[in-house]
């Protein structure tokens, strides 16, 4: 069971194809306005007005905006309650991103491939510079300048890692100070009902009680009974609806140099089903010499792993057919709704997918986050999708 949310006014920033203005509304809260400074992501959320509660969208620069600009574009005076939610990009927090310099990383593989017995580098002290790690900051300067009564910020898991953790840390600070109750959490979308793997952190501020992380409603298959848990949700239910031929993309179709590889790669296998560790009689690989991605396919029974914004051409998860995954199954794994309008080239809006928070995630956390605010709860309860 979970509470429902009346009508609290969201603004999103850093929207991008509207997974978190999608999973708001769900909650009951109202989107007034979605922000985004890439067109492609803008023209997508014009595209589907009603599922995004009518709210505006907005194609900017977070940079350029102040709190009380936000405030007028989304239609609300200074006394009138606001939640904040967004996630700046992940990229420079990204796993990719604190690899090794300077090719080290690749030269490591090309030795282990040649049987070469070599020490895997370290990876550097510190983060590489990126602007984009200033937008942290950003979203910080804008729910405080609008004087938010609540806030979600969402980010990669690998926020936390040691050469990251000082930004997040900066941003727990400053909320404090400003008077914001906050609550950490890290979480499996596959907990919350969605059929994909994927490891995402939420840091929820609220002036009037610390926020209450929502509690896990799924749990692996084995352990749910014992747990009092829904098992995690498989891909082959949510991929079954866009299977016939009506939904073929020509982008689908696997050739090239590893094709005849993972046509015998078996369901919730990679590459490692051409090892000597895989039982194969005449190997291409020796184990860990490939990223666990290369030739992943989905298994129909378990959910999917982690779908990437810019998947390499041998870059997984792959459908169980041997096919890469088409646009409405990708977006169906990260829940959203069936017929959901994706403006752009295939690359474009399958980065606009990968990119996004999972719906039924975001639904959850936006729901915990509002829920603290103490403002306009609807007394009623829905039973949980």
């Amino acid at each position: 069971m979970h509470l429902v949310v009346d009508r609290v006014p969201v603004i999103d920033l850093f929207a991008g194809a509207g997974g978190l203005s999608l999973g708001a509304t769900a909650a009951g809260c109202e989107v007034r306005l979605a922000v985004d400074n890439d067109r492609v992501s803008c023209d997508t959320m014009e595209a589907n007005p009603a599922a995004l509660g009518n709210g505006s969208v907005l194609c900017a620069d977070v940079a350029e905006l102040s709190g009380q600009g936000l405030r007028e574009m989304a239609g609300l005076d200074a006394a009138d309650p606001l939640l904040i939610v967004g996630g700046a990009p992940c990229q420079p927090f990204s796993k990719a991103a604190y690899w090794v310099e300077a090719g080290d990383e690749a030269a490591y593989r090309r030795s282990r491939a040649a049987g070469d017995a070599v020490e895997r580098p370290a990876p550097p002290e510190f983060a590489r510079p990126d602007a984009r790690r200033t937008l942290v900051e950003e979203f910080w300067r804008l729910v405080d300048e609008a004087d938010a009564d609540g806030f979600v910020f969402e980010n990669v898991r690998s926020i936390t890692h040691p050469r990251n953790r000082p930004v997040l840390e900066a941003l727990e600070t400053a909320a404090d100070r400003r008077g914001y109750k906050t609550t950490f959490a890290a979480v499996n979308a596959a907990d919350y009902g969605v059929p994909q793997r994927r490891q995402r952190v939420f840091l929820f501020g609220s002036k009037q009680r610390h926020p209450d992380a929502p509690d896990a409603t799924h749990a692996a298959a084995e352990m749910a009974e014992d747990e009092g848990k829904v098992p995690h949700a498989a891909v082959g239910p949510a991929l079954a609806p866009y299977a016939g031929e009506d939904f073929f993309e020509p982008e689908e179709v696997v050739e090239g140099r590893w094709a005849e590889h993972l046509k015998t790669v078996p369901p919730g296998g990679n590459y490692k089903a051409h090892t000597a560790w895989g039982g194969h009689p005449n190997p291409t690989w020796e184990t860990e010499t490939r990223y666990w991605n290369f030739l992943l396919k989905l298994s129909p029974e378990l959910p999917s792993w982690t779908v990437n914004a810019s998947p390499g051409p041998w870059t997984g998860p792959f459908h169980w057919e041997t096919r890469r995954l088409r646009t409405p199954e990708l977006a169906a794994l990260q829940t959203f709704p069936d017929g959901y309008r994706f403006e752009g080239t295939r690359r474009e809006r399958v980065r606009q997918i990968g990119n996004a928070v999972p719906v039924l995630l975001a639904q959850r956390m936006v729901e915990a986050a509002a829920l603290a605010l103490d403002l306009r709860i609807e007394g009623r309860q829905l039973a949980a999708a």
